[in-house]
């Protein structure tokens, strides 16, 4: 199909008013965190609808996709990676999660990466190794940091916490508060799985917590439990 027919589809879909709200909701403003994004006003149920019905595009359509300078143009590209990755059997999965780690630049929003890090980098941990989330959690890049944030997360599912607390206990400093709103989700969703263990974590490290970090944690928890925390870290 080509980048330029794609992009006709989605200045079809698009409007300017959408564009507006979306360059505000993503900070694309001068200082914000998805600073010079361009946008063309597109919902994401009609990205979803473009992206199946686009599901086999070639690789230079995708490639050209994840380097646009448009959102939209990234997300639509984002999805048709995780469809892929999904449909994918054998070494072919692994493949596009070292695909979508060389492309993660493209990754440049929250949005973009609560999508994607999941899905993709995910079931493929054990394969990838354990000094892929330490570098991640390490880089001076916000959106690497949330990457391995999400990525782990995805084992939550499984009862499996060592690599979400561990990054937890790593990020305690972290200076963004997306990387606060992250972590506070993902141990959430531990709690909804194991009480005691979210509780456990607390104890030990609620009085270091950012409090955004803290409240996102603590969700789900009884109001009386709520509050005992919030007190301690105040």
């Amino acid at each position: 199909m080509g980048l330029s027919e794609f992009r006709r589809i989605l200045k079809a879909s698009g409007t300017p008013r959408r564009a507006a709200a979306l360059h505000r909701f993503l900070q694309a403003e001068r200082g914000g965190y998805g600073e010079g994004d361009r946008f063309h006003g597109v919902t994401v149920p009609r990205l979803r609808e473009v992206a199946r019905a686009h599901r086999d595009a070639s690789d230079r359509d995708l490639d050209a996709l994840l380097r646009s300078p448009f959102h939209e143009e990234r997300f639509l590209g984002m999805l048709i990676l995780v469809d892929r990755h999904r449909r994918a059997v054998g070494a072919a999965r692994l493949r596009r999660a070292r695909y979508y780690l060389r492309m993660r630049g493209s990754m440049n929003n929250w949005d973009l990466v609560d999508t994607s890090a999941p899905a993709i980098l995910g079931p493929h941990l054990d394969e990838l190794g354990p000094a892929l989330l330490r570098r991640l959690s390490k880089s001076a890049d916000l959106w690497d940091r949330r990457i391995a944030v999400l990525a782990a997360g995805w084992e939550i599912r499984e009862g499996r916490f060592d690599r979400t607390l561990a990054l937890a206990r790593r990020l305690l400093g972290d200076p963004e508060d997306l990387i606060h709103k992250a972590v506070g989700w993902m141990l959430r969703e531990v709690g909804k799985r194991d009480i005691r263990v979210l509780q456990a974590f607390l104890e030990r490290h609620s009085g270091r917590m950012p409090r955004t970090m803290l409240r996102y944690a603590i969700e789900k928890l009884p109001e009386r439990t709520r509050r005992a925390f919030l007190a301690r870290h105040s």
